[in-house]
């Protein structure tokens, strides 16, 4: 099994498609949802006129190669929940699921970064990771994931959410 951890966010009816999304990827054969982080409340990037950001982390236990998790697992999940891909990177979603790390893997292809350039820049990526993750270490720069400047980012946490999740999927 490999160790994944994945980013969840959404800002279009947050508090239900985040648990959904959650319950789909715990239901996936061979994934195991282990681990969820805080949701925290984020403010849309470059985008005044949108709801709200609900930004969270995920560790899971797979079984698939990164290629496969995203595109043929994560991706229909998203699509399930309603997520429409365009151009505009920046649009609305009902949800988000991206891979942040998969075990010590480093890769630069097309469709896949690893690690997630993000993990370094936002810290609705970095706070939730380093939270379920503490000890972690960047494989391709051998950075501390808790010594990144940007861990120490204040975030205004959704306290429901997080309950309401951590309840459920929190079973190491």
């Amino acid at each position: 099994m490999h160790e994944v951890y994945i980013s969840i966010g959404s800002n279009i009816d947050p508090h239900t498609h985040i648990p959904q999304a959650l319950k789909l990827m715990d239901e996936t054969p061979g994934l195991h949802v282990n681990r969820v982080s805080t949701f925290y409340c984020t403010p849309p990037l470059g985008r005044p006129e949108q709801d709200p950001y609900r930004n969270g982390a995920v560790g899971v236990q797979c079984d698939e190669q990164p290629d496969r998790l995203k595109f043929q697992i994560l991706r229909p999940i998203e699509t399930r929940i309603g997520r429409k891909r365009t151009s505009d990177a920046y649009a609305p979603r009902p949800i988000d699921l991206d891979i942040l790390l998969f075990d010590t893997i480093v890769q630069h292809t097309d469709g896949l970064t690893l690690p997630a350039p993000d993990i370094r820049t936002r810290a609705f990526v970095a706070v939730p990771l380093v939270e379920i993750a503490p000890e972690l270490v960047l494989p391709d720069t051998g950075e501390n994931l808790r010594d990144l400047p940007i861990v120490q980012e204040k975030l205004t946490m959704d306290a429901p959410l997080t309950r309401l999740v951590k309840e459920r999927f929190n079973h190491e």
